[in-house]
């Protein structure tokens, strides 16, 4: 038994010490558990240069890395031990290399990590994840020295493969122009590249000719001055005066003097005569007519009158083309000069008879003065006289356009009308609604809008990009199109209601929304924060789901912003659409381009429109993405392509669209490009998957299995919240509501009551009731409250909801009529 020397004393002496000795000894205190010193940091990979990632823990007898859930081979770990000088413990310490391959090689919705895991006797801990990520380069261009920025100057291209592209070379554009690439780590610099942009001369248009000579000829000039030419630009070609015969070839300078006056004395007394004749039949004809006129109709009343009920319609003298035959009414529309659009006359009201106005209370049944509209076109000028129960005393027409002119903005240019973003027509006193097909954008012109006897060309375009953008300040991103209603200036007797879809997911409510309008100064304005309107602002915007409906009674360009409400971020949402190329293919080369476009119908149409142009197809529905307000990126990779018999060509495993370009909303529809390569002519199965996601956020994955050379069916859905109405709807057709139901809930629900059974209850029961102070400022509140009814209804525009709402209330009254009047 070996005892330790200070105890075999005892026994040597023979002495008894075995009361003082205690029955057992205590054992070494145990092992705590490693507790580390140092953990892993977060690193980027710039570069191809790897990364180094190190940590250290006491006690400890044994360090591994776990990365992305998978232990480190052990021949990759580097270890050292020492001695803590304080606490005696040995201490651990382990490093590892982490390369560009192996974050690249990672698929999936996380980013690449490592973590320590320590041992001892007592058991194991583990480190804090480190995420590795490469640092993505950003690529900005300067031009002398100042940002180029494309969304303020759409000449500008900025490519995925940060080219900077100048679409159409400007005199303003001769500058240097550097480019700069900056990431986490660095920053540098390109070499300066000069342009000079040489600008040729142009001629300026024909000056207007000269007086004729005394030879019998004159002539015109122009100048090379549209532009001068520039930076060493080449001279105008050609002529810079031309002159002509200005008699026909008959010139009279052989004649004497005497001669000459006698000539032009003779032709002088000629035209006096003329003119004289001319002027005296004119006014013996006027004189004649204005007999046979007064002797046909004898007020105007009986003329209005008769186009509603034609037995009291006293016949024309059939040998009078002044005046209105009863068979051969007059075609307001058939002259293309005058007016646009379908003008809804007096005898349309009288061939449907659902929608036909009771006229024996009608207003248009007061005689009142006559009203002459003169039309005019481009070859014949003649007038029509109708009676004034059409409109107010002043008989004024507005907006009478010529052929070629369209809608102004506020600063006087004309508006682009393409016929897929826009809709116009010629509306009334008995209003419309105009309707952009397939992009959920409408304008809804209530009857009485428009005062009686006026006629307004009125128009609704989507602004392209490139004309108009809505800029967005800050945090703030655009969430509809932006859209322009007019004529602008347009006085209106009530709201009219503007319908645009938007793109904010709003459950949960995260969203701070405010609408804004471009003034006559091209600035934007806000014009009303949800939540926070006063009795001051002058519209009201209903939110629904996928949709805004905006009241206003100033027409004008609109659009919608919102940023995110703290404490949480805000989402949008997007749409991720998948094109290929038309089959067949026959190049080696294949690409396949993803939009993230916002998740509106208009947004989807563009693409479409722009890839139908490209000779693109899209190969499937469109996926949701929601896309967080987090500074995140957006990530795009593709994954398991066969490579036996395909090969990718881009450089890195995947793409990034920066987040400020997809959450400010304001930027063109963005796109990546896969660019892929085929071994051989005979390879046409492609299979692979394209992962899409956000940072740290939400994500979608295409499993594309698609032949190249098999000829697809065009693959077009219909927008979901799109609209296949006509572009244009005139009068009592526009609305689902029938005018006298709509006046029967009016005098039932304008009137306050004491129950509160009145308009304010009609708004609670149609979830209109967020700003109740808005609709109480109109003379009918009721009457605006239908309005934007038949707005938010206008796809399915049931009655049975409004029905439900009434029966609610208990207007029984008004439920008997809509049964009777109606088809709910």
């Amino acid at each position: 038994m070996f005892l330790p020397p200070s105890l075999s004393l005892f026994f040597i002496d023979g002495s008894d010490y075995s009361e003082v000795l205690p029955d057992s000894f205590p054992s070494a205190p145990a092992e705590p558990l490693p507790e580390f010193q140092s953990e892993p940091e977060d690193a980027f990979i710039v570069k191809n240069r790897p990364v180094k990632l190190s940590c250290n823990a006491a006690p400890a007898t044994q360090i591994y890395f776990k990365c992305n859930g998978e232990w480190v081979n052990q021949n990759d770990h580097v270890t050292k031990e020492s001695l803590d000088s304080i606490t005696g413990l040995v201490v651990r310490e382990v490093d590892i290399s982490v390369s560009r391959m192996q974050v690249e090689e990672l698929f999936g919705l996380e980013d690449y990590w490592c973590q320590c895991v320590a041992w001892s006797s007592a058991g194991t801990t583990k480190s804090r994840r480190a995420y590795v990520r490469i640092a993505c380069e950003f690529v900005d261009w300067l031009k002398n020295e100042e940002l180029i920025d494309p969304a303020l100057d759409s000449n500008f291209l900025i490519t995925i493969d940060h080219d900077l592209i100048i679409k159409q070379a400007r005199l303003s554009d001769t500058a240097n122009y550097t480019c700069v690439a900056r990431n986490v780590v660095a920053k540098r610099r390109s070499s300066t590249a000069t342009l000079i942009v040489y600008v040729d001369g142009g001629w300026t248009e024909w000056a207007k000719w000269s007086a004729c000579g005394t030879e019998c000829t004159h002539w015109r000039s122009r100048e090379c001055q549209a532009p001068p030419p520039r930076n060493g630009g080449r001279h105008c070609s050609g002529s810079m005066m031309e002159s002509k015969n200005c008699t026909e070839g008959l010139c009279a300078r052989t004649l004497g003097s005497g001669a000459g006056v006698a000539v032009y004395a003779g032709l002088v007394g000629a035209l006096l005569l003329c003119v004289i004749l001319v002027l005296c039949v004119s006014i013996l004809v006027y004189r004649w007519s204005c007999r046979h006129l007064h002797g046909e109709i004898t007020d105007s009343s009986s003329a209005l009158t008769a186009a509603f009920h034609p037995g009291n319609y006293k016949p024309p003298r059939q040998d009078n083309p002044h005046l209105l035959h009863p068979t051969a009414p007059p075609d307001l529309t058939a002259s293309a000069g005058t007016l646009r659009g379908p003008l809804f006359s007096l005898q349309q009201a009288t061939l449907d008879s659902q929608h036909k106005i009771p006229m024996t209370t009608s207003p248009l049944l007061d005689p009142l003065p006559s009203l002459k509209i003169k039309v005019y076109n481009s070859s014949t000028m003649s007038s029509l006289e109708l009676p004034t129960g059409l409109g107010s005393t002043d008989g004024e027409i507005m907006s009478l356009k010529t052929v070629g002119s369209g809608p102004k903005d506020h600063h006087g240019h004309t508006l682009p009308r393409e016929p897929s973003h826009s809709a116009s027509a010629t509306l009334g006193y008995l209003g419309g609604r105009l309707t952009i097909p397939n992009t959920g954008v409408s304008l809804l012109v209530p009857p009485g809008t428009i005062p009686q006897g006026k006629f307004y060309e009125m128009y609704l375009i989507i602004n392209k990009w490139e004309k108009t953008t809505l800029p967005s300040d800050g945090s703030q991103t655009v969430l509809s199109p932006v859209v322009s209603c007019g004529p602008s200036g347009m006085l209106l007797s009530r709201p009219v209601v503007l319908t645009l879809p938007h793109c904010a997911q709003l459950e949960p409510p995260d969203w701070t929304l405010t609408l804004k309008m471009q003034n006559h100064q091209g600035a934007w304005e806000e014009v009303l924060t949800v939540g926070e309107e006063s009795l001051s602002t002058p519209c009201y915007l209903q939110v629904e789901e996928q949709s805004c409906h905006i009241l206003m009674e100033q027409l004008g360009t609109y659009g919608l912003v919102g940023q995110s409400a703290p404490p949480r971020p805000a989402c949008k949402r997007l749409q991720l659409a998948l094109f290929a190329p038309r089959a067949p293919c026959l190049s080696l080369d294949y690409t396949l381009r993803v939009y993230c476009i916002q998740d509106t119908p208009h947004a989807l149409k563009e693409v479409l429109e722009v890839e139908r142009s490209l000779g693109g197809v899209l190969l499937e529905d469109p996926k949701p993405l929601l896309f967080k307000d987090s500074y995140h990126n957006l990530r795009l990779s593709i994954h398991d392509i066969p490579h036996s018999h395909w090969r990718s060509k881009l450089l890195a495993k995947y793409q990034e669209i920066p987040f400020y370009h997809l959450w400010s909303g304001s930027q063109r529809p963005l796109h990546c490009t896969f660019s892929l390569e085929r071994g051989s002519l005979l390879v046409s199965q492609l299979t692979c998957k394209i992962c899409v996601r956000q940072v740290e956020g939400e994500g979608q994955i295409f499993q594309l299995n698609t032949d190249i050379q098999e000829t697809l069916p065009p693959h077009s859905p219909l927008p979901a919240g799109g609209s296949c109405l006509p572009s244009s709807q005139v009068g009592p057709y526009a609305f689902r509501l029938p005018v006298s139901i709509r006046q029967k809930i009016c005098a039932s629900l304008d009137a306050p009551s004491a129950r509160g059974c009145d308009w304010r209850m009609l708004a609670c029961k149609l979830d209109f009731d967020r700003y109740l102070n808005y609709f109480a400022t109109k003379p009918s509140p009721t009457g605006v409250l239908l309005d934007l009814w038949e707005a938010c209804h206008q796809g399915d525009a049931d009655l049975v909801s409004l029905a439900t709402a009434l029966e609610d209330m208990g207007k029984s009254e008004v439920l008997v009529v809509m049964t009777t009047d109606g088809d709910c």
